[in-house]
């Protein structure tokens, strides 16, 4: 079995435990770890550096594609492994310790990281803990289930760990399609022109000298909690799919659209989802995380090809997917997140770019990771990339949040992530707002009257008129701009009183 899995002989002398593995990892360091979105992290040296470090206290900054699976932020937060934490997280646990003040979280495009590395303009990766399905017979690293940051990891590192994954199938081998853009100035345009094409290797490729350690684990990828569609995602894909029905009776789209991005989540997985019931086919995507929707649309026949950075699924997708995975993997390509990220791609694409906010402003500017302006979420993540290039810049919510005492529409947001120069539709289960070609003072009656809670509406409104009276291309009343945030902070509710 592992002489089918490490092809170049000389590494079979790198066999180690992870223990042994973790032992090259340095107080001070930075370390560069696979994983995007709970997909295709390193899981048994991770799991052995915390244990280390409860006896032998040690801090590094650890740089990932994205969210690690399988408790590993948390556990290495709570050994307190992590100094500096970048470019996007998602445990609870490690969001504490990032509010807190304990981690410094460097919350970071997702397109932008292995840019800054390879400029210099941040430190450089001493160590990479890479997941693999295989190496090859040239010493190259074959990654699983993601691809992330890892091959700039494995590349610029000093010294790569392989972790290799003896439960992910080998019928990923092929999947990948790993393309490093050459050094600027003089950077050629990366020749991705549909989501089908093939620029790469199907592997990373580093001199085999550079692996100090391979470590064999049989862990599984963490499973995805999402949730099934409910009345408000039903009604926010509803609203969607008839306002891309009525462009193509507009004529500025046909049935096939263009090629679709989602971010990830519930919301964003149940908006893909409800276009398996709809007219639009031979559909395509080029996007970051291929989740259940992917494959649902997939087996409905609406969705010929996707390229992504990662693939996350629930338990039950897994299941139903991994075995088949032959069958799925001529429509697939898994790439480095700054191709599947990337602005010159994603504007020559003209992607149709759809992200979920946590709150909205009166004229479309959207915060995607802040609760309350001061507390992390999770991070800015991809949706930023897509949102600023993208042909068209959809961002989805729903109305209200914790039984209607948030209304996810304010007059001005708490943080900004998204201005309301990159947002072009905004959607809820209310309705949805077309803000192309208007102004400040237009977008607002649009998005008042199409998305705002009942419960809200009267009171945004008002708000909305007497910051008129007072005038100013962009309308507000400076003084009570936030008071419904500070309502929600010292009453427990947006509600007006």
């Amino acid at each position: 079995m592992l002489r089918d899995r490490i092809r170049y002989r000389p590494l079979m002398d790198k066999l180690a435990s992870a223990e042994e593995a973790a032992a090259y990892i340095k107080d001070g360091m930075t370390v560069g770890m696979s994983g995007f979105t709970r997909a295709g992290e390193a899981k048994a040296v991770p799991m052995a550096l915390a244990e280390r470090a409860r006896k032998d206290p040690l801090k590094i900054t650890l740089l990932t594609g994205a969210s690690l699976g399988n408790d590993l932020d948390k556990t290495l937060a709570e050994a307190h492994v992590l100094a500096r934490r970048m470019p996007f997280q998602s445990d609870p646990g490690l969001r504490k310790a990032i509010n807190a003040g304990e981690v410094m979280f460097i919350d970071q495009h997702l397109s932008e990281t292995v840019e800054q590395l390879r400029t210099q303009q941040i430190k450089p990766v001493d160590i990479a803990v890479i997941e693999a399905v295989a190496i090859t017979e040239h010493g190259g690293i074959v990654p699983t289930t993601s691809v992330g940051n890892s091959a700039s990891f494995a590349i610029l590192a000093d010294k790569v760990i392989v972790e290799l994954n003896l439960s992910q199938p080998i019928t990923l081998e092929g999947l990948h399609d790993i393309y490093i853009p050459s050094r600027r100035p003089a950077r050629m345009p990366i020749p991705v022109v549909t989501p089908e094409s093939r620029v790469g290797l199907p592997y990373i490729s580093i001199p085999p000298e550079k692996i100090v350690a391979i470590v064999v684990s049989e862990k599984h990828d963490s499973s995805a909690s999402i949730s099934p569609p409910d009345d408000d995602t039903r009604a926010i894909a509803g609203n969607l799919t008839d306002f891309l029905r009525n462009e193509v009776k507009q004529g500025r789209l046909g049935y096939e659209l263009q090629p679709l991005q989602a971010g990830i989540g519930t919301i964003a997985n149940s908006v893909l989802h409800g276009f398996i019931d709809t007219p639009f086919h031979d559909l395509k995507m080029y996007s970051e995380v291929l989740q259940d929707s992917t494959f649902e649309l997939f087996d409905a026949g609406k969705l010929t090809f996707a390229s992504g950075s990662s693939i996350t699924l629930s338990a039950p997708m897994y299941q139903r997917v991994l075995p088949r995975l032959a069958e799925y993997k001529h429509q697939l390509i898994l790439r480095p997140q700054e191709i599947s990220n990337h602005p010159e791609v994603i504007r020559r694409l003209g992607l149709i770019c759809i992200n979920t906010a946590l709150e909205f402003d009166i004229y479309g500017n959207v915060n995607s990771t802040h609760v309350g302006g001061t507390h992390m979420m999770n991070g800015i993540g991809g949706s930023g990339d897509f949102a600023r290039n993208g042909f068209m810049s959809i961002f989805v919510t729903k109305s209200v949040a914790k039984n209607g005492s948030i209304s996810s529409v304010v007059p001005m947001v708490s943080h900004v992530d998204h201005t309301e120069h990159d947002v072009d539709i905004l959607v809820t289960e209310i309705g949805l707002a077309d803000l192309r070609g208007l102004a400040p003072r237009e977008r607002s009656a649009v998005i008042i009257a199409n998305c705002v809670h009942p419960d809200y509406r009267d009171a945004l409104q008002d708000y909305v008129d007497r910051a008129t009276v007072r005038g100013g291309q962009t309308p507000h009343l400076i003084e009570q701009a936030l008071s419904w945030h500070d309502a929600l902070r010292t009453r427990g509710t947006m509600r007006p009183a």
